[in-house]
């Protein structure tokens, strides 16, 4: 199945760690959605990164190949179903193919907050594994 990773999981380091049998595959936008930081968690000590629909703008990712056993991983990362939901998305890839991935949406996004530095300069990383600018 197929993955779409737009914040932490960017990088490719921890992902590895977390599933090692993903396979990065390519860099794919999400259209009408924004990424927003909200809620606050502990482990990353700030807000965590999550998307909402938002007209005329676009979420910067990837795609990775995931297994059903990563997915269960990925849940425990995510705290799904409590703290984020699952959803099917339709993103498009570079070749401006459409594909359809599954990603972790935050349930409760009332509140935007700051995301910690640590937590920022991971997203960074991730941007520069994938050349996404």
């Amino acid at each position: 199945m197929y993955y779409f990773a737009y914040a932490s999981n960017l990088n490719q380091k921890q992902m590895r760690e977390r599933c090692s049998d993903s396979k990065p595959l390519f860099k794919a936008i999400l259209p009408n959605h924004k990424l927003i930081f909200a809620g606050w968690r502990r482990k990353w000590r700030g807000g965590v990164a999550t998307i909402k629909p938002s007209r005329d703008e676009k979420v910067y990712g990837a795609v990775y190949e995931i297994s059903e056993r990563c997915l269960r991983i990925l849940d425990g990362h995510e705290d799904y179903p409590t703290v984020y939901d699952r959803f099917n998305v339709l993103v498009i890839k570079e070749d401006g193919e459409a594909l359809e991935a599954v990603t972790y949406i935050r349930r409760e996004q009332s509140e935007e907050t700051k995301p910690s530095q640590e937590y920022i300069e991971v997203i960074r990383q991730g941007y520069k594994d994938w050349g996404i600018t």
